[in-house]
């Protein structure tokens, strides 16, 4: 018997429609500690299943009846904070009413204080936005009774530290508190040891299974960097890759030279606007963007199910970044490459993380592109509507379907925000669907609509 069995029938349901056949290392060893009520430090690598270690304990805990914020997740980014809450809502889809809030930075802080009006049983956001909104007295914590540090070792690398113990400082004392890492530097221990009560711990590094991945380097010299990453993506012309640069004037810098090339590509890094950001997320999650340009703020919290392939255009600078990065990868069970562009004076780095990690790459010569530079399959379509006027994806594809008379298979995925949703159009059928969207209504309303890609 797994410990899956342990929990509520609406937990085993959502388990079961999410696929998760058999609990992954993490989840097998944390759940009896979590839902025993023990505080927890769980070291596991990307992709490990922890999200849905922790969610899965705090949902089980959850008093629905009580109207208040019960429970706390600090994560280090918007992106992962998202992909944290949008995990937990499927794990909770069997559980009514359950009322779950993102709080993070780059947006304004009014709505967010104003929504706090009515608190949600979780809550999910980043370190800084979390103790801005106690200090306005929004957020209120004196019903939490668990708290997840989500990537301990993330937060603290970039500079969250105060923020949290500020954070931890205001929540009751008798709680239960979980730290996840992937790693175990000095500063995490210490903060762990200022926050947890005689913690169990449990260590999954070495027990999760390693992901299929074949990992490539070329040596290339920085005048030759960017066509040997052309000649890359057009000789594999694959669905989707994310390139990853030390700085974010090198992100734009390379994306740029890729977009005047033909890739369709973009730019993602932390001096972009927040809706900027959402929108290349979602452009690159529907495969109208083929190349995402990254820093490495997307290396923790980037969730795009079979994505083929991530390329180093920069050698990180330790490897253990290099493990996150490359992680993004031959998740669940499937194969991905590793692309590391290797100039010289990456050598002493390159033996590095070929040492930390034992594997064995393939060198290969740069090269210039001999092949078409492949085009994204689909589009992205923008509707200035949402979730607040009680849109769901069965809407936008009923009218995509129904009065403009698109066939289904030229319909990808649907994204649902609170005030726009986006659909993602076959290209062939995309001017089409611009104009029958443009003439028609949905759920009885005409929409603005806008192309983002």
């Amino acid at each position: 018997m797994t410990i899956f069995a342990t929990l509520s029938p609406a937990l085993q349901q959502a388990v079961a429609s999410a696929g998760y056949a058999e609990p992954t290392p993490v989840q097998q060893q944390s759940l009896p500690d979590i839902l025993a009520g023990h505080d927890l430090i769980a070291l596991a690598p990307t992709g490990s299943g922890k999200t849905a270690a922790f969610g899965l304990g705090l949902l089980q805990r959850l008093q629905i009846e009580r109207i208040a914020t019960q429970a706390l997740v600090l994560c280090p980014t918007r992106e992962l904070a998202d992909q944290v809450a949008k995990a937990l809502r499927k794990l909770a889809a069997q559980m009514a009413n359950v009322k779950i809030s993102v709080y993070t930075g780059g947006v304004a802080i009014g709505p967010q204080q104003a929504s706090l009006a009515h608190p949600a049983h979780i809550v999910v956001g980043t370190p800084g936005r979390l103790q801005e909104l106690i200090d306005l007295g929004a957020l209120k914590l004196d019903a939490v009774g668990m708290l997840v540090l989500d990537e301990a070792d993330r937060m603290l690398d970039m500079g969250f530290g105060e923020a949290i113990l500020a954070v931890i400082a205001r929540l009751p004392k008798n709680r239960q508190s979980l730290m996840f890492s992937a790693t175990w530097p000095d500063e995490v221990g210490a903060v762990a040891a200022s926050c947890l009560r005689d913690p169990r711990r449990i260590d999954c590094r070495n027990e999760q299974s390693k992901p299929q991945i074949e990992h490539y380097f070329i040596e290339a010299t920085e005048a030759q960097k960017l066509s040997a990453l052309a000649a890359w993506l057009c000789e594999r012309a694959s669905s989707s890759a994310v390139v990853f640069c030390n700085t974010r004037k090198r992100v734009d810098e390379v994306a740029g030279e890729l977009q005047s090339l033909g890739f369709a590509a973009a730019a993602l890094h932390g001096d972009m606007e927040q809706r900027d950001r959402d929108e290349t997320l979602v452009c690159f999650g529907q495969r109208s963007l083929s190349v995402l340009v990254a820093s490495d703020v997307a290396a923790r919290g980037l969730d795009v199910k079979e994505l083929p392939c991530v390329i180093n255009f920069d050698v990180p600078g330790d490897a253990d970044s290099y493990l996150h990065r490359v992680g993004r990868t031959a998740r669940a069970g499937e194969t991905g490459l590793a692309l590391s562009l290797v100039a010289p004076s990456d050598a002493q780095r390159t033996l590095g993380i070929i040492e930390r990690h034992q594997i064995k790459p393939r060198w290969l010569k740069a090269g210039r592109p001999t092949q078409p530079i492949p085009r994204a399959a689909m589009r992205s379509l923008r509707i200035d509507a949402g979730r607040t006027e009680k849109l769901r994806p069965g809407d936008i594809l009923g009218a995509l379907t129904g009065e403009a008379g698109l066939p289904a298979t030229a319909i990808g995925k649907i994204d649902v925000f609170a005030t726009r949703c986006y659909v993602a159009i076959g290209e062939r059928e995309a001017d089409r669907a611009f104009k029958a969207m443009q003439a028609g209504k949905i759920k009885g309303k005409k929409r603005r609509v806008a192309w983002v890609r």
